[in-house]
C-alpha cells in the first residue's frame, strides 16, 4: 500500500516541469520579438541616417540623381512614345482593305449583284459599293479638276467594291488568301490590297521595340556603374569609421547595411527625377500633338506613365541602386578590416 500511495504521488509532480516549458517558450517568443523589433528599428534608423547624409550634401547628391534619372529617362520615354503609337495603330489591322475594281463591261446591276454576294459570306465583315458615277464625283471633288472632267464623252473609272475582312481573319496569310481568292473573279479588272503598309509599320515598331529594350539595357549597366562608383567614394571617405566599427565587434553585413540604404537611395532619387522629366515633356508635347490629330479629325490625346507604371520605374531604379550598392560593397568592403 505505501509503495503504491508513493507512486500515486509521483503524477502529481509532473505539471511542474510543464509549467517551466510553458515559461521557457513564453521568453523563446519574447526574445524572438525584442530580435524583431530591434532588427527593425536598426533598419529605421539606418535608412534615416542614409539619407540625411545625402539630404546634407545636396549638390553631389542631386547631381548623381540627375544622371541616374536622365539616363532612366530615355528608355522610360522611348517605351512611352511606343505605347502611344501602338495606341494610335491600334484597329488597323481591322482595317485593312481590300478594293475590287469592277470591269468596265460590266453591267451596273451585276456590279451591285455581286457586292450583294461579298456580303453574305462569313469572312467579310463589310461591302462598300461605290458606283461608276460615285467615283467620278468623288474624283472631281478631291482632284480640282471638276471643269476639265465634264468635258470627257465618258467615264473613265471603273465601279469599286471595298472590302474589309472580318477581325478573326485580317491575318496576313488570311487577308492574302481572301485576296487573291476575290481578284480571280471574272467581274474583277484588278484588286488592291493596303496590308503592306500596315506590316511595315509593326515591323518597325519590333524593330523600335529591340533598340529599346537594347538601349535600357546599356543604361541601366551605366547607372549600376554610375551608383558603384558612388558607393566606392563612400566607402573610402569612410574608411576610418568602418575599421573603428570593426575593431568593436561588427559584422559585414552591420557595415554593409547603411552602403545599402545608401545605394537605394541613389537609385530611388533617380526613378523620381526620371518621372519628372517625362512628366514634364508629356505636358509640353500635349497640346502640339493634340492639335495635330484634330488636323486629321482624330480624338487621340498622349499618354503619359499610368500608376503602375510609374511603381515600376521607382522599383526598377531603386532595384538597381540596391544592385549596385551590393556590387560596390561586396568587392571593396572587404579588403577594409583592421590591422
Amino acid at each position: 500500500m505505501s509503495n503504491i500511495g508513493k507512486n500515486s504521488r509521483t503524477p502529481r509532480q509532473e505539471p511542474r516541469p510543464v509549467k517551466r516549458s510553458s515559461m521557457g517558450a513564453s521568453q523563446s517568443r519574447t526574445r524572438l520579438r525584442d530580435k524583431l523589433s530591434s532588427y527593425k528599428s536598426h533598419h529605421q534608423q539606418v535608412a534615416t541616417d542614409s539619407l540625411t547624409r545625402l539630404l546634407n550634401t545636396p549638390v553631389p547628391s542631386v547631381m548623381t540623381w540627375l544622371v541616374i534619372g536622365i539616363a532612366l529617362a530615355l528608355p522610360a520615354g522611348l517605351f512611352v512614345a511606343l505605347g502611344n503609337v501602338e495606341a494610335v495603330s491600334r484597329g488597323w489591322d481591322g482595317a485593312a482593305q481590300i478594293s475590287l475594281f469592277v470591269n468596265r463591261v460590266v453591267p451596273e446591276a451585276e456590279s451591285r449583284q455581286l457586292a450583294k454576294e461579298l456580303r453574305l459570306r462569313d469572312d467579310i465583315a463589310e461591302v462598300e459599293y461605290i458606283s461608276r458615277s460615285q467615283a467620278l464625283e468623288e474624283f472631281k471633288a478631291l482632284s480640282g479638276y471638276g471643269d476639265v472632267l465634264q468635258h470627257l464623252d465618258q467615264n473613265p473609272l471603273p465601279a469599286v467594291i471595298v472590302i474589309r475582312p472580318v477581325e478573326k481573319d485580317t491575318s496576313a496569310a488570311a487577308t492574302e488568301a481572301l485576296y487573291l481568292e476575290l481578284k480571280a473573279l471574272p467581274q474583277i479588272d484588278q484588286a488592291v490590297i493596303d496590308l503592306e503598309w500596315v506590316q511595315r509599320l509593326y515591323s518597325m515598331m519590333e524593330l523600335a521595340q529591340r533598340m529599346t529594350f537594347t538601349l535600357a539595357a546599356l543604361l541601366g549597366l551605366g547607372v549600376l556603374l554610375v551608383i558603384g562608383n558612388t558607393i566606392r567614394l563612400a566607402i573610402e571617405s569612410r574608411r576610418d569609421e568602418i575599421i573603428i566599427v570593426k575593431l568593436v565587434g561588427a559584422t559585414n553585413a552591420f557595415v554593409r547595411r547603411p552602403f545599402l540604404y545608401t545605394g537605394l537611395w541613389y537609385g530611388l532619387g533617380g526613378g523620381i527625377v526620371s518621372w519628372l522629366i517625362i512628366s514634364i515633356s508629356m505636358l509640353w508635347l500635349s497640346r502640339p500633338i493634340a492639335e495635330l490629330a484634330g488636323l486629321y479629325q482624330s480624338e487621340f490625346v498622349l499618354q503619359g506613365l499610368g500608376f503602375g507604371q510609374t511603381l515600376l520605374l521607382w522599383f526598377v531604379s531603386g532595384l538597381l541602386g540596391l544592385v549596385g550598392a551590393w556590387l560596390a560593397v561586396s568587392r571593396h568592403l572587404g579588403a577594409i578590416e583592421p590591422r
